[in-house]
Order: C-alpha cells, then sequence, then structure tokens
C-alpha cells in the first residue's frame, strides 16, 4: 500500500481555538466536503490509464487505515477519549496518524479539511479555500443563534463523497434535505448565498463566486479528459496521448 501512495491532497486549516466548537463544526461540516471534492477534482487517471472518476486520488488513500469521512462525536472528550485508546492500544503514535477526510489537527489549533484534490490552477484552490473557512463561518452563525446544520449519518455524507469522486461537477449529488439528487451547479448556487454574507465579512466575496467559473469551464480532471480524448481523436496513440495530459498539467501548474 506505501508503494502505492504516489498522490498528493490539498489540506486546508481553519483556526478553530476551542476544541468543543472546533468538534462541532466538524460533525456539521462534512455535509459540504463532497461539494469541495468535486471542485477540485484532477485525479482522472491511474498508472496511465483512464479510471472513470474524476478523482480517483481518494480510491489509493481508502486502502490505508483510519481513512475517509469520520463519525460525528458528541464532544472533544469522546475524540480525545478515541485517540487515547489508539494510542494505549500501540495502533498509533498520536492523533496525527487518524488521516480522516476532515480532523482536528493534532499540532494545531485548527480543523484540517483533507478531503480535496490538489487543484492544477492556482484561483480554483484559493476558491475551494475560500468556500472552506466561509462554511465554517457560516455555521458558527448559525450557532450563535441557537441553530445548527443537520448532522446526516457518515454512511449518506459518503454516498455523497461517491458521487464527487465519480462525476465531479458534472453530475449531481444527493440533497439529503430533499431526498433526491440534485444537478452540482445548482447546488452550488445554493452554497453560494448560504456563505454570500461570511464571503463578504472574510473579504473573498471574489474568489467565492469564482466557483461558478470552475463549474462552466470544469476542472482539471474534466481538462485532461478533453485534451487526452482530442489526442486519441487526432491518432495519437495512448502513450503519447496521456503525454500531451501531462504536459498541460505542466503547464497549469507553473
Amino acid at each position: 500500500m506505501a508503494r502505492r501512495m504516489l498522490i498528493c491532497g490539498m489540506h486546508v486549516h481553519v483556526c478553530i481555538e476551542d476544541p468543543e466548537l472546533r468538534i462541532d463544526l466538524m460533525n456539521q461540516v462534512r455535509y459540504f466536503l463532497p461539494h469541495l471534492l468535486a471542485l477540485s477534482a484532477s485525479s482522472p487517471f491511474w498508472q496511465g490509464q483512464r479510471s472513470g472518476l474524476k478523482s480517483y486520488r481518494l480510491t489509493v488513500f481508502d486502502a490505508m487505515p483510519r481513512t475517509g469521512m469520520p463519525e460525528a462525536f458528541t464532544s472533544w472528550e469522546e475524540y480525545e477519549r478515541l485517540v487515547t485508546q489508539f494510542v494505549r492500544a500501540g495502533v498509533i503514535e498520536d492523533g496525527t496518524k487518524l488521516w480522516w477526510d476532515i480532523r482536528p489537527s493534532a499540532r494545531f489549533p485548527t480543523l484540517e479539511m483533507r478531503m480535496t484534490d490538489v487543484c492544477t490552477r492556482q484561483e480554483d484552490a484559493i476558491t475551494v479555500a475560500a468556500l472552506y473557512v466561509c462554511l465554517l463561518r457560516m455555521l458558527w452563525r448559525l450557532k450563535l443563534r441557537n441553530q445548527r446544520w443537520r448532522i446526516y449519518p457518515a454512511a449518506l455524507v459518503r454516498e455523497n463523497r461517491w458521487l464527487a469522486m465519480r462525476h465531479g461537477t458534472t453530475g449531481a449529488l444527493v440533497d439529503f434535505g430533499r431526498g433526491e439528487q440534485v444537478p452540482f451547479a445548482e447546488l452550488i448556487e445554493e452554497i453560494i448565498d448560504l456563505v454570500a454574507e461570511d464571503a463578504e465579512a472574510l473579504g473573498c466575496t471574489a474568489e467565492v463566486l469564482h466557483a461558478r467559473e470552475i463549474v462552466r469551464r470544469g476542472t482539471s480532471a474534466d481538462r485532461q479528459m478533453t485534451t487526452f480524448e482530442e489526442r486519441l481523436a487526432a491518432g495519437d496513440s495512448q502513450e503519447a496521448a496521456f503525454r500531451a495530459v501531462t504536459e498541460q498539467l505542466a503547464r497549469e501548474s507553473v
């Protein structure tokens, strides 16, 4: 498994000093992580082959223990008790070995989001980070009003995680409140409306609105697949077409 771990994810830390608040917001923001994954999707290939997914990276990482979507915790004490049980059993050295899609950082007073792919365009990466911090601020605002986002079972959120891995922004995710799949383009508009006040307060409205552009022109995964298929249609071999994809990635990243 370690030899297969040739992947890189994008981690975003948001400082939340109060550990109880950190756990509470982690429980709620899990709902939105598949939406962020869809916007960041940039791993449609594996070992030079089309994977059929927009984000294949997570299928590699999921082979490791203590990965994926964490369950909800009732308190910071319950979370610490779990870490202590692992450490006492000699399974892990500390909380840094909990490799969930989102976790309280063991080194900093932050809530660390780890689900997203590495975007190959800087402006896309900034949008994902801006949306994440705005979502947390939105949930914090709800808490100040004695409200909260409904905490859905991890199994349901994992289903959206899979849909985001499979289709990126071109498909649909489940709106669990409505009980049906909704096109991603519609869902991102709802999220933009949800966090509009927070984006303004944090000075990142333009970055949040850029999510519409990602949906309009496609993610890195979409561009990679377009390049690959165009080169094949032009008569290139699969190896040559894949080389064209790597050259495109190098140009975008630099």
